[in-house]
């Protein structure tokens, strides 16, 4: 894992600048969600908690379920923090997570405790957004498309190989859309929209924020993503129009997790209960994060979506986090779709 402290104590000897503190208690983090966030978030922990080292990795929902399934017996991770909260309720379900009952809690919105309530207190929200799409303007003004407002939108023959959206074995963003389009359409529906919709597919991503950054560098049309993602684009100057699918939607409740069995088990802990207060949810918007905070006293910045305008459905978390739907569904869009982008 990387050691963003090991790095500074390095360059210190180098620069002549204060070494840190050795002998510090360590914490393993996995960050699921955008590397900028992460760092800031190890960044402002450690300056504020010098005795702890945080190791972090930045893996995507699926990958990071996937590595804690796999240390099961002999954990290496002490923590995992963001991402959707799908597999984090699969994690929880398959008790690789610890019950924990944060003195945070009462702090918190109602949709993040609820998390916690589906799950058994062995996850928690840490924040919220829905799901949509970011688009080039430059591209779409270029090629004479027309901009998609809805689902059904996305079908038109005009944007074969414009758009980017991840593999949901990977992606929770894209699991996220996979789940939202059956509660949507229907599974039979939402399986003959999505072989539909791979006759546009440029590429399935890893990552599920890859296509909108692949957008705004012009290397694709449109990437299916959190609004927020594509949010975090324009306002780095990218012309990207975000965009809330008229049929209506799906949403995130970006989760956090103490990890069963951890070699860190205390050291966790703090940054579980400070990563919840309001403080550490403002630093957010710094670094190019625009979802909707958990803590119900931390500031919504006026670029975040807003939520009241946008159509959600009724995403049923507990059934679509549920290890045997997700396997269901997984299953069948390897066989049905399979990530193979049309040619």
């Amino acid at each position: 894992m990387m050691n963003i402290k090991s790095a500074a104590i390095a360059a210190g000897a180098v620069m002549g600048m204060p070494v840190l503190a050795a002998g510090a208690a360590e914490l393993n983090l996995i960050c699921s969600a955008d590397v900028v966030i992460c760092e800031k978030l190890v960044t402002e922990f450690e300056a504020g908690h010098s005795d702890i080292n945080v190791n972090m990795v930045r893996l995507s929902s699926g990958e990071a379920y996937a590595k804690i399934r796999a240390e099961g017996r002999n954990p290496q991770t002490d923590l995992w923090w963001g991402g959707t909260g799908d597999p984090h309720l699969q994690a929880a379900a398959d008790e690789l997570t610890s019950v924990y009952e944060s003195p945070m809690l009462a702090e918190l919105q109602d949709w993040a405790v609820e998390q916690a309530n589906v799950s058994g207190n062995r996850t928690v929200g840490v924040y919220s957004g829905a799901l949509g799409w970011g688009y080039n303007t430059q591209i779409f003004e270029q090629k004479g498309l027309e901009a998609p407002a809805c689902w059904a939108d996305l079908l038109n023959e005009g944007l074969k190989g414009e758009i980017q959206i991840a593999d949901p074995n990977s992606s929770g963003t894209a699991y996220t859309t996979l789940a939202t389009l059956v509660q949507l359409m229907g599974e039979d529906e939402a399986f003959e929209y999505l072989k539909g919709l791979n006759a546009n597919v440029a590429q399935y991503t890893k990552s599920g924020s890859a296509p909108v950054k692949a957008a705004a560098r012009g290397e694709t049309g449109l990437g299916i993503v959190f609004m927020h993602d594509a949010v975090s684009q324009s306002v780095e100057g990218f012309p990207i129009a975000v965009v809330a699918p008229c049929e209506g939607t799906g949403y995130e409740v970006g989760s956090m997790s103490l990890i069963e069995g951890a070699q860190n088990p205390d050291e966790a802990k703090v940054f579980y209960d400070w990563v919840l207060t309001a403080d550490a949810q403002n630093l957010m918007p710094e670094a190019g994060s625009f979802q909707i905070p958990s803590n119900k006293a931390a500031k919504v910045s006026d670029k975040v979506p807003d939520i009241s305008q946008i159509k959600l459905i009724d995403y049923d978390f507990a059934e679509y986090g549920s290890a045997d739907r997700r396997k269901e569904l997984l299953a069948r869009w390897d066989a049905e779709i399979g990530g193979r982008a049309a040619e």
